[in-house]
């Protein structure tokens, strides 16, 4: 990777400067009433202090326990509330939300909202910034805004560039910051994800899905699987790693999957999202077997912690 390359320029905007992005996301709406109860009864964060302006992560889960939506409540007025999720998933988000709303006083439904991501640390205060709503990001050191409303509303600072999709899912990467549909998807439960922390509250009471994460939580967070990073040793297509398997020496069952991979300029190779099982060291090694390749092929990897940068 060079300072020419078109993916360094763009990746050190979004890190080292100022840049911007399209980040596709579905937005939900809620208004009425009961729509802020509602949310703190279904929600895994703590929403009761969310004043307007003000946003917080937090995982919808079923009542098993499981990862049905990773999303952002922002504030927008006491009986005002929009959750946006990674685009796509919107849909799934606004049945999850009515299947238990039963007799609750608000609306639900879809808006046809957009969202620009700013990140770096050169970007102008919040107050300069036009966009009906301005949600603060802050994840593992990498930090920025995004800016939600109808796409006509959205006003970028005409001296921040846009940043290619390559670029975002390099720093996403190294940031250790799963998304719906790849590193969230069907039967994940929060303790694998690294997400605990930031999403759930253990003092707020009650939420759909709680019972399993504070049993796990009472006894020591061990699951079978955890989300870790991979820096590969050699130079490699990242897309030939989607779905890979991930093995040990001298043994052939797997041990582990890959959900994600880039070229990564903050570590100058070519990384990826994993899960791996908990009998895997953490650093240590791993074989990678791209989807097709006999174990002849197979690549090797360091095994890190999340964030790499």
């Amino acid at each position: 990777m060079t300072t020419t390359d078109p993916l360094v320029a763009d990746y050190r905007h979004l890190r080292e400067d100022a840049g911007a992005y399209r980040l596709p996301r579905d937005v939900v709406r809620l208004e009425g009433p009961d729509a802020a109860s509602y949310l703190q009864g279904q929600c895994s964060q703590d929403l009761a202090d969310l004043v307007p302006g003000a946003s917080a992560d937090t995982l919808l889960l079923a009542p098993d326990g499981k990862i049905n939506a990773l999303a952002r409540v922002v504030c927008l007025g006491a009986e005002v509330f929009h959750l946006d999720v990674d685009g796509g998933h919107g849909d799934a988000v606004l049945e999850r939300l009515a299947r238990f709303k039963l007799r609750s006083r608000f609306d639900l439904g879809l808006i046809d909202w957009s969202c620009v991501a700013l990140r770096g640390p050169a970007l102008p205060e919040r107050a300069e910034l036009g966009a009906p709503a301005v949600a603060s990001f802050a994840w593992n050191g990498w930090q920025g805004v995004d800016l939600l409303g109808p796409a006509d509303s959205i006003e970028v600072p005409p001296w921040v560039p846009w940043c290619s999709q390559l670029a975002w899912e390099a720093a996403r990467i190294e940031s250790g910051i799963p998304v719906m549909g790849r590193e969230l998807t069907e039967g994940v439960i929060p303790a694998e994800t690294g997400l605990v922390e930031r999403t759930v509250s253990f003092t707020k009471g009650c939420f759909t899905g709680q019972e399993l994460v504070a049993r796990i939580d009472s006894r020591g967070a061990s699951v079978p699987h955890r989300l870790c990073g991979l820096v590969l040793d050699e130079a490699v297509d990242p897309d030939e790693l989607t779905d890979a398997a991930l093995v040990v020496e001298e043994k052939e069952k797997p041990v582990g999957r890959v959900t994600s991979a880039a070229r990564c300029p903050g570590v100058g190779a070519v990384c990826a999202l994993a899960y791996l099982h908990r009998s895997v060291a953490v650093p240590g090694r791993v074989l990678v077997h791209p989807s097709g390749a006999n174990r002849s092929n197979a690549l090797s990897a360091s095994v890190r912690p999340l964030p790499l940068v």
